[in-house]
């Protein structure tokens, strides 16, 4: 069976979507799903946040995205037992570099077809904007997961990016859909915070996650260690509710329902 390929992505930056990533590739790890995170993002948070230091990769996505190594071969075992594909800095450059190259919007998807046999889930941490790279994100995904903090500006950008990915599954990817929208950093003190809630459950429906990401401060803290928060603390709420994310994610797609009975 291939791997089901999920976008993690916001067109609005300090969102939770590096967080998000981090922490649906350790939980969906623990559920036993073989897991691979593409980090996408020139800043190279994902990798930070796998505990893998950028600044000593010899190998990342920039060159698989240029065609100047594989894929397999760029590939290294996070702490946590997931796959990663690693980036830093040098990424920035890919966005002028692939303009002049052919297929240019399908590079990691072509890519990802050598290894989807060798996974259940693949997760693409998209960078915050609708560039060149997270359009390649977008081309090879099944599906995206969005990010939402329960906030008004939150609420503006989200159409711009709904219509940016109508826009990509009409001309680039048929196979694209919105999987769902994930309520992080809710602090259910405040009234705007349940408000936006309520809007997004009101015009999305079923396809809001029922699970919802607290405002936790091990969530935050767990990144300058290099660790998931199940790793950080595997008893606080964060990790209990990214956990339960996972399952969610599991349970409305069926992903890999034999592995996950064995785990």
């Amino acid at each position: 069976m291939l791997a089901q390929v999920f976008c993690i992505a916001n067109q609005k930056g300090g969102v939770g979507k590096t967080t998000t990533a981090v922490n649906l590739a350790a939980s969906l790890t623990s559920l036993d799903c073989r897991t691979l995170l593409v980090d996408l993002d020139p800043q190279g948070n994902a990798t930070m946040g796998s505990g893998v230091d950028k600044a000593e990769v010899e190998q990342s996505v920039y060159p698989v995205l240029l065609g100047l190594s594989d894929l397999k071969s760029s590939l290294i075992r996070s702490p946590a037992g997931y796959d990663l594909l690693p980036a830093n800095r040098e990424l920035a450059g890919a966005e002028v570099e692939l303009v002049s190259i052919e297929r240019r919007e399908h590079r990691l998807r072509d890519a990802l077809r050598t290894v989807a046999s060798d996974y259940d889930v693949i997760l693409i941490d998209c960078p915050p904007s609708l560039s060149l790279l997270t359009l390649n994100g977008l081309c090879a995904a099944h599906g995206v997961v969005i990010p939402m903090q329960c906030e008004y500006f939150a609420l503006e950008g989200l159409s711009d990016l709904v219509n940016s990915i109508k826009r990509v599954h009409g001309g680039l990817n048929k196979d694209l859909k919105i999987i769902g929208l994930l309520r992080v950093m809710f602090d259910p003190r405040m009234t705007l915070s349940q408000q936006v809630s309520d809007q997004l459950l009101k015009h999305f429906g079923d396809r809001v996650f029922n699970t919802v990401i607290p405002r936790n401060v091990r969530l935050a803290e767990a990144p300058s260690h290099g660790q998931s928060v199940l790793a950080y603390d595997p008893s606080s709420r964060g990790a209990v509710a990214y956990r339960a994310f996972a399952q969610e994610l599991i349970d409305r797609l069926k992903l890999a329902p034999q592995r996950v009975a064995q785990a």
